[in-house]
């Protein structure tokens, strides 16, 4: 789910690097994530407020349809990255947020109001916390990338294996584990986000920047509304 930035620049150990170095590029990745976000809660509401719009939503055929899109959009977004337009990006990284919103606007017939919102603050802190401390350590986290993928894969598996069994014991603990691989993807790509950042060949080529700046935050709003759907099972009041 998660982008993986090896793909561009390999695994590299973390030098001194300053804030002015990986300034430009990290408030252009919190600027496009915060407006996905946006651009997510928007749908999501429209689509719950709108008899129309929720009957499609509720549609099993349209449901998986707008999944399917959604998957082919983050493959295209983090495997095509090199080839695309910044505009490309930002158009795609929108049709994606916009089909979230749409496809998660059913929660709202779940689950209560305040435990969404409560749920959504409790992801956004925890997921500021991961971000602060990779931003911040010293510490090479990137090192753990391979295991992350791998816990990342078991976690998948697992999921879909309990979307059969239906068992309730086995979905807290996937959601507890899935909460715990989350942090550690959310600190794992912000790391590789701030090392990307100061790299020579992104500082000297702007439109590499935009287009990395757009996948960039598509990994960071991946990991934050994976972290709220978790979270949201683990507590949330049903309707």
């Amino acid at each position: 789910m998660a982008y993986n930035n090896n793909t561009l620049f390999g695994d590299r150990a973390l030098g001194p690097i300053t804030y002015e170095q990986v300034q430009p590029l990290i408030k252009w990745v919190y600027a496009w994530m915060g407006v996905g976000l946006l651009v997510t809660a928007v749908v999501a509401l429209l689509t719950v407020n709108t008899p129309a719009l929720l009957a499609l939503a509720t549609n099993g055929i349209v449901l998986i349809g707008a999944l399917i899109v959604q998957i082919v959009l983050v493959i295209a977004l983090s495997w095509a990255i090199s080839r695309m337009t910044p505009g490309v990006a930002a158009a795609m990284f929108m049709a994606y947020s916009g089909l979230t919103g749409f496809t998660l606007s059913i929660i709202f017939l779940v689950y209560t109001t305040t435990s969404i919102v409560s749920a959504f603050v409790t992801a956004s802190l925890l997921f500021a916390v991961m971000s602060v401390f990779a931003f911040t350590t010293k510490r090479d986290l990137t090192k753990f990338g391979s295991y992350l993928l791998m816990a990342l894969i078991g976690f998948v598996i697992a999921s879909v294996v309990n979307m059969f069994l239906q068992s309730g014991p086995l979905s807290f603990i996937i959601s507890l584990v899935g909460v715990v691989i989350f942090l550690g993807l959310t600190a794992y790509d912000t790391q590789r986000i701030k090392a990307m950042a100061a790299s020579p060949e992104l500082q000297a080529d702007p439109s590499l920047a935009a287009r990395l700046s757009i996948v960039s935050a598509l990994s960071l709003y991946l990991n934050l509304i994976n972290l709220f759907l978790l979270i949201l099972n683990l507590t949330g009041d049903r309707e």
